[in-house]
């Protein structure tokens, strides 16, 4: 099948842009988030295209006075890639690894949002994510991160903010390949192993740098995917870490972080710490990651629009619907250069057993 995609030079494989390969759970999809440097506005959005399911869904969330305000929705994708908007929520590309635009325009829920991405330094290419269960290839993708700086604004029930240049920063991140999407496979591979998944996930800006460092971790606690990044500002190669590692102290009850401490090692064996202060978390399922209802790729008809809210000071962590999050950070750095504040945020999806943490059930908390 033809499409508008066919008309630019992006073929990888011997066949139109709507097949992506025979895997089912082949996904494309564009994340951002943004902050105020003092915390008070907080926002995420994401947007993906699944072409063998033929649905492309998108959220939009923002943390507000104490209320993060979700809005979905969800359409057939009939095969065009390129149409890049969901009922009220749109991405546009402006200049390629350097500016794009979020556009929400939902008069039902009255939720606008105006914002243009500006990349503060080069994106970075993570390592490519490959998990397995025995035979099984359960994820498989590649992710670019990059660092940036937000102008718009968003009104939200009535409530307007402007943004500056300067006033908002954030991350944005393209990630496409292989992950479970929509529906459960209802045959697990044999034998079925039990759930787990420990992952950390953080970028961070700095008045003249930025940072990232990720790490996937197996129960015993030995990476299976670790790296991390430390980088200036501008058209600047990033330098690379040799080695990188971080320290979670959990808050009891929960799952989630009160502190962290991230270490920075270079190949010339110069050492970077980074002391991560949670201020408040940020819930995934907002924008779909891990949602009952309003998951990834899940099929809701021609067009489906939804919006809820959580109260934050009354959620309750310890449910499932809570345990994935984005916790906004104070970050402290320390280097052979000397110290410098900025901030950022810590992703946290901590599923199973993960011996250093000192858990061992599916869902046991910190005590």
């Amino acid at each position: 099948m033809l499409t508008k995609a066919d008309d630019y030079p992006v073929h990888q494989r011997p066949e139109p842009i709507a097949g992506s390969g025979t895997d089912r759970n082949f996904y494309d999809r564009y994340f951002f988030n943004g902050y105020t440097l003092d915390g008070h506005l907080f926002f995420a959005c994401a947007l993906g295209v699944y072409p063998h399911l033929n649905v492309m869904d998108a959220a939009f969330s923002v943390v507000i006075d104490g209320v993060q305000h979700n809005l979905h929705a969800s359409r057939l994708l009939n095969c065009e890639r390129l149409d890049t908007r969901v009922g009220p929520i749109e991405i546009k590309i402006v200049e390629p690894l350097k500016r794009l635009k979020i556009l929400i325009n939902d008069a039902a829920h009255d939720i606008y949002a105006e914002l243009e991405f500006e990349a503060r330094a080069r994106a970075v290419e993570e390592p490519r994510f490959t998990f397995r269960q025995g035979p099984r290839t359960v994820m498989d993708y590649t992710r670019m991160t990059q660092n940036g700086s937000y102008e718009g604004f968003i009104l939200i029930k009535g409530m307007r903010v402007d943004l500056d240049p300067g006033m908002m920063l954030g991350t944005r991140d393209r990630s496409w390949g292989i992950r479970p999407i929509g529906l459960a496979d209802p045959q697990p591979a044999a034998p079925p192993a039990p759930p787990q998944f420990y992952w950390l996930w953080s970028p961070l800006n700095f008045p003249d740098r930025f940072m990232l460092f990720h790490i996937n971790a197996d129960a015993s606690g030995r990476p299976w995917n670790n790296a991390a990044v430390l980088g200036e500002l501008g058209d600047v190669a990033p330098k690379v870490m040799s080695k990188s590692c971080c320290e979670v102290t959990y808050k009891s009850g929960t799952r989630h972080a009160s502190k962290a401490m991230i270490h920075l090692y270079d190949d010339a064996g110069e050492q970077w710490d980074v002391e991560l202060t949670p201020r408040f978390n940020f819930y995934m399922s907002g924008i779909g990651y891990t949602h009952p209802e309003w998951g990834h790729g899940h099929y809701k008809g021609e067009l489906a629009v939804h919006y809820d809210i959580y109260d934050t000071a009354t959620v309750n962590e310890a449910l499932p619907l809570f345990l994935h999050v984005q916790a906004f950070v104070t970050a402290r750095l320390k280097g052979p250069d000397g110290e410098r504040v900025g901030a950022g945020v810590l992703e946290q999806l901590v599923l199973g057993p993960h011996a250093p943490s000192g858990l061992t059930g599916l869902l046991d908390p910190a005590p």
